[in-house]
């Protein structure tokens, strides 16, 4: 997700990034109690507008849920077969209208100006001897990569759900963790070749 920016003069470029990312906190929480078909499908369709209005080099970018799809798909399939068809599209609806935003965000907006919208809130760490950079650096990655490991979280829980018909277990932490490493040493990787935070910091003025 690192390399997903997308250069452009659009108005969602030029919105700043502690906005959007207060705009993603919002809808993040109004998902909660609007848990209904109709609310959902808005919801999506109002994320693929957003993509619309970028023009075509916008609508391709909706290609990033791809490798999702599987996921979407056995989360549907589980709720079939548990009887509860409504309900499971509900969930495919929300997971992809909450990825393509996040996905969204990161195509519009530098991975510096992540870290610059979070960083002054961990100043005061430079007390201890910690930077408040690399930390923004951490919770800005956080930011890109939560509604990527909710979706593989949901799906390990569906595929549970369907096996035992319990929702939840400790069972699901190994699994879980294994994708998220395999994730972080992806972006490990990625952030060694560009120079770890100095290479985002220097980001901008290349």
């Amino acid at each position: 997700m690192i390399s997903l920016y997308m250069a452009g003069g659009s108005w969602a470029h030029k919105l700043s990034a502690r906005a959007k990312l207060v705009f993603l906190f919002v809808l993040s929480l109004l998902i909660i109690p609007f848990n209904t078909l109709w609310f959902s499908a808005l919801l999506l369709v109002f994320v693929v507008g957003l993509y619309g209005s970028l023009g075509k080099q916008g609508l391709e970018k909706l290609k990033a849920v791809r490798p999702l799809l599987w996921m979407m798909a056995i989360i549907f399939l589980v709720h079939v077969f548990l009887g509860d068809i409504e309900q499971g599209i509900i969930a495919v609806l929300r997971l992809l209208a909450m990825v393509l935003l996040a996905n969204f965000i990161s195509i519009t907006t530098r991975m510096e100006a992540l870290m610059d919208a979070v960083e002054p809130l961990f100043r005061p760490l430079r007390v201890f001897g910690i930077s408040p950079r690399r930390v923004s650096l951490a919770v800005a990655l956080v930011i890109r990569f939560v509604p990527i490991l909710l979706a593989v979280y949901a799906s390990l829980q569906e595929a549970y759900k369907a096996r035992t018909a319990r929702a939840n277990s400790w069972r699901l932490l190994a699994p879980f963790a294994l994708h998220a490493i395999k994730m972080t040493d992806h972006v490990a990787e990625a952030l060694t070749a560009r120079g770890g935070a100095d290479g985002f910091s220097g980001e901008n003025k290349s």
